[in-house]
């Protein structure tokens, strides 16, 4: 269904607008470079900032141009559960293959609260969804237990997990098993996410170096020692970019990364700001290691 490479794409903008041409632009580049998926308005497409028209627009543009090529995982999540329901039914018309839904932010729901606001999502749609458990963002961090009883939802397959702790592999896998798609949300521990089961990256790093996640991916899912090795050199190669990338709020670094590979350009949207010039000297650093510029 999914697996390997995903990128978690940035959202350009030109004069604080949605740049349309560079983001159809960043697809091609992804289609070019062997990304395995794409997802649209996540975190790193600073989808807080993005108007409604916009974030429906960037999704419609996603699966337009693609073309079936690879997925797009649209990310449809809210900490309102109406909105929530509202924009993946969207996603759905639009013709995405699935749905990337964060845990509800600043509310605090309860786990009861968690699970019925992804089961009404569940109910309102007929594509995969993947939760996004990310308790550094969303001051929650969704039980074990409370995925278990979501697995069993006819459209509930996997997650993204950006908790940084492996053994969340371990416990997940156990209760529900390989069907259940794990997938991390940390550049930083992909490799060894894989090893203990997961499937894939939803990457920040990949916006900026998606020939070498994607090989990475590749290797790091196969069984061959050899491969094994290639998977253990490039995650060598990108530990300093994965570091670099989240010294400052995500997605500033990777923007300004994107600027110096020429495929984007370093603007944010407010409350975020462009990163500090120390910043800016750690990430052109990571670059030159990783042979990116």
């Amino acid at each position: 269904m999914f697996k390997g490479s995903i990128v978690a794409l940035l959202t350009p903008f030109k004069d604080n607008k949605l740049d349309e041409e560079n983001y159809i632009n960043l697809i091609h580049y992804h289609l070019k470079n062997g990304t395995h998926g794409i997802v649209p308005g996540g975190t790193t497409g600073e989808s807080p900032t993005l108007s409604y028209d916009e974030h429906r627009k960037i999704i419609e543009i996603s699966v337009r141009e693609t073309k079936g090529k690879i997925p797009v995982i649209s990310g449809t999540g809210s900490n309102s559960t109406s909105e929530a329901v509202e924009l993946s039914k969207f996603a759905e018309t639009a013709g995405t293959n699935g749905l990337l839904i964060v845990t509800p932010y600043y509310n605090k729901p309860t786990q009861e609260g968690l699970y019925q606001h992804y089961k009404k999502i569940n109910d309102n749609v007929g594509v995969p969804i993947i939760i996004y458990n990310i308790p550094s963002r969303s001051v929650i961090d969704m039980s074990v237990d409370t995925m278990k009883r979501l697995f069993e939802l006819k459209n509930i397959v996997g997650v993204k997990d950006a908790t940084g702790d492996l053994n969340r592999v371990d416990l997940s896998m156990k209760a529900m098993g390989k069907e259940f798609l794990q997938f991390t949300g940390e550049d930083n521990n992909a490799l060894e996410f894989n090893k203990k089961g997961g499937v894939g990256c939803i990457s920040v790093t990949a916006n900026v170096a998606p020939k070498l996640c994607s090989e990475m991916q590749d290797a790091s899912l196969s069984n061959d020692k050899e491969l094994l090795s290639k998977a253990k050199k490039i995650n060598e190669k990108l530990t300093p970019l994965h570091k670099a990338l989240f010294i400052e709020s995500n997605p500033s670094p990777v923007k300004y990364a994107a600027s110096l590979l020429k495929i984007s350009q370093p603007n944010v949207r407010l409350p975020l700001v462009e990163i500090t010039s120390s910043t800016k000297k750690e990430v052109e650093k990571a670059l030159k290691f990783a042979d990116l510029i």
